[in-house]
């Protein structure tokens, strides 16, 4: 590669990591700045963000949505990775027409949105007696068709040449699932993993249908609540914001090395 290129790539990826890092160094500068002074963009840090955070406690239950929303968003992962990742299994291993038929109408079901299908959801959980239960927010979102889809691809590439020889050996088909795919798919599961978590922590529209309980709020709620009153305090919202953030960032960042390679559903 001439120099010239090398140069041209370098200052290309250059700009598109600042426009990318940019709006988070905003988001840090802003949190530590007077409403005021964000509203005149202010680009530097300030010295305001402990009075920005005793704000933010004093007006929502800051703690409260942490704990549910880490609560929910982990709890939720768990379940998902595990009843996705054995129906995506289950597709690709034991493979026939009629689950061929199956998985179509799942990923057909990829395309309806979720506001259609959201009213008829509340009235049949309503009927149920479930609003205000975490059953009700975590039901809809246990297994997704974008997930099963993403575990099939992963097992479209495990050697069943070892999944032969584990049942010559005796081991039952939990056991294969369970000690030999699981361990050999560590990259797909860290991929999803950092998907499905980054899904239940910003969701927002469900849980504020189905959790209608002060002490169900999520931090998208509490972000929320900071834009509804008739004056907005710049400096306290984009601390809630920020504070949103950190969790999924911290999961993006441990798993960052594995997402790739479980995207593409590579295995080593």
């Amino acid at each position: 590669m001439s120099k010239g290129k090398k140069f041209g790539m370098y200052a290309f990826l250059t700009i598109v990591s600042v426009l990318s890092v940019f709006p988070l160094y905003y988001m840090f500068c802003a949190a530590t700045n007077k409403s005021v002074d964000v509203s005149r963009g202010r680009m530097i840090p300030g010295t305001y963000l402990f009075e920005n955070y005793k704000s933010l406690i004093a007006q929502q239950d800051l703690y409260r949505a942490l704990w549910n929303s880490f609560r929910n968003a982990a709890v939720l992962t768990i379940l998902c990775l595990l009843v996705c990742s054995i129906a995506g299994y289950g597709f690709e291993i034991y493979h026939d027409k009629g689950k061929d038929i199956v998985f179509s109408i799942l990923l057909t079901a990829m395309m309806i949105p979720f506001a259609a299908i959201m009213i008829p959801m509340f009235r049949m959980f309503s009927s149920l007696k479930m609003v205000n239960t975490m059953a009700a927010f975590m039901l809809p979102s246990i297994s997704t068709p974008f997930m099963i889809m993403m575990f099939r691809q992963a097992s479209r590439s495990f050697p069943h040449d070892i999944i032969e020889a584990a049942r010559i050996d005796g081991l039952s088909e939990v056991g294969i699932f369970f000690r030999m795919f699981i361990p050999t798919m560590k990259s797909t599961y860290a991929a999803a993993t950092i998907i499905t978590f980054m899904n239940a922590w910003n969701n927002y529209l469900w849980p504020k249908v189905i959790l209608q309980t002060n002490d169900s709020i999520t931090m998208p709620m509490l972000v929320a609540n900071l834009l509804g009153g008739y004056t907005v305090d710049y400096g306290m919202l984009m601390l809630g914001v920020f504070i949103c953030t950190i969790p999924t960032a911290i999961i993006f960042f441990c798993f960052q090395k594995s997402f790739t390679e479980g995207i593409t559903g590579a295995v080593k």
